[in-house]
């Protein structure tokens, strides 16, 4: 089953190769989507994939790369769109 999410993640993400990590674990995990930094210092990320696939997926994220410190993680669920090719890292 095709799910979607949208992720605010907060906390000492920006700076530490965050986005980078969450890429790599996306494109492992067959996950697609988009991770970008916010100017407020967190973290968005919007995926789409298989139910399970996306489930270690943001289980990955809970702790992200080892200089990050992750204060909270919001998941909206979102209705699947299926409009990303692949996973990539966004600028602001």
């Amino acid at each position: 089953m095709k799910k979607a999410v949208k992720v605010i993640i907060v906390g000492t993400v920006q700076g530490v190769f965050f986005r980078n990590f969450v890429k790599e674990r996306a494109d492992e995990l067959k996950i697609r989507g988009i991770v970008r930094n916010l100017e407020n210092g967190d973290v968005e990320i919007i995926a789409e994939g298989n139910q399970d696939e996306l489930q270690q997926f943001l289980e990955v994220c809970k702790n992200g790369p080892k200089f990050a410190r992750i204060k909270s993680m919001n998941v909206e669920e979102r209705k699947y769109s299926g409009d990303f090719e692949d996973f990539r890292t966004l600028r602001f």
